[in-house]
């Protein structure tokens, strides 16, 4: 493929349970596979970071169960009765190819709060530094709904823009992308006609889908980090995809280039509340670079505290920006609509979507 032509060198891998799982067990076959193929990427000097699914369904199958529980106190038993096997597994295989692996569990609370984020930034790129392997999952054990990324498509995402990757891959039990016409080999932007080609998924190990794949591309591509979805039982797909460029699955290219601040504010952060503006200071925003005043909001929805990321939308509903409040919600309701001359988000605080 064209687009494959870069020397990634950093390259977050996501791996699904589809590709990790047979019969609702472990595939220790395809994980050596799957080990086997970082041992060569990083002997070329390749830095790799793992984002794993698996403790849910290996914790399933320890306990004999068939279908994947629903209720919360039941996913996080099964996830902490399974992240264990789920390492146990890795750090064999790893120690096999005389290689390192590391355990990172994070949760949303982990991207919400500027300061834990920067220290799991930190922490991911010193485990590099020193020829370790990071394997992410999300903290199932402890993650309620608040705090709960979803899927692993999304966590990895936000993974890949936090290390400022080259490359993320998301390995799946699909080529990548379908339309009418067989596999989208190229996507230089995901519009709504694009994600109106995916669909989410009823197995009963996984959660997530196609749709959950793409939102996870757009977050990438909207911070300048290509993202391929493929097949992972493909033989050799890691390889073929970072050292021989070969166009396996679908490759979405970057649409934009945010800086690390803005695309924290942008996806790293749980969005507290709503603000609905007017077309003027929708304008203002967008054209015109300029804060958000108080005379160009219209109505709020939800509640945020000062230093809290709101959604911005038009009168329409449609998000369009995404900034940190300097005022809580009691005190904008008070001030809404005002000429008040107060910048509610300062224009440095402030991402156009």
């Amino acid at each position: 493929m064209k687009q494959l032509e870069k020397n990634y060198k950093k390259v977050v891998i996501k791996i699904g349970s589809s590709i990790l799982t047979k019969e609702g067990a472990l595939n220790l076959e395809q994980f050596k596979k799957i080990v086997e193929q970082i041992k060569e990427l990083v002997s070329k000097n390749k830095e790799i970071i793992l984002v794993s699914s698996g403790a849910i369904a290996a914790g399933m199958s320890l306990l004999g169960l068939k279908n994947r529980p629903t209720k919360l106190q039941e996913l996080q038993a099964v996830a902490s009765i399974g992240q264990g096997k789920l390492m146990q597994v890795y750090a064999q295989l790893f120690k096999e190819k005389n290689l390192l692996c590391a355990q990172v569990l994070l949760t949303w609370d982990d991207f919400d709060n500027r300061v834990r984020y920067l220290n799991a930034k930190n922490t991911l790129l010193t485990l590099l530094k020193h020829k370790t392997i990071p394997i992410i999952n999300e903290n199932d054990t402890v993650s309620t709904d608040e705090i709960k990324f979803g899927d692993n498509d999304r966590l990895s995402s936000l993974v890949a823009v936090a290390v400022k990757a080259d490359l993320l891959i998301n390995l799946s039990d699909v080529e990548g992308l379908k339309g009418p016409d067989g596999v989208i080999s190229c996507v230089s932007k995901i519009t709504s006609e694009i994600k109106k080609l995916a669909s989410g998924t009823n197995k009963q190990i996984s959660v997530g889908g196609m749709l959950s794949k793409l939102e996870a591309a757009a977050i990438a591509n909207n911070s300048g980090v290509p993202c391929v979805i493929a097949d992972g039982k493909k033989e050799n797909i890691l390889i073929k995809i970072i050292l021989e460029n070969q166009g396996y699955g679908t490759i979405f290219l970057p649409s934009g280039k945010l800086g690390a601040r803005a695309c924290w504010i942008a996806f790293g952060t749980k969005v507290k509340g709503k603000i609905i503006v007017d077309e003027g200071a929708k304008t203002a925003l967008i054209e015109k670079h300029k804060s958000l005043l108080c005379p160009g909001i219209i109505s709020l929805e939800g509640k945020f505290q000062k230093g809290d990321i709101a959604s911005i939308l038009d009168t329409n509903g449609k998000e369009f920006s995404r900034g940190r409040v300097n005022f809580s919600s009691g005190e904008l309701e008070k001030t809404k609509g005002k000429r008040i001359a107060k910048e509610v988000i300062h224009r440095d605080d402030l991402v156009i979507l």
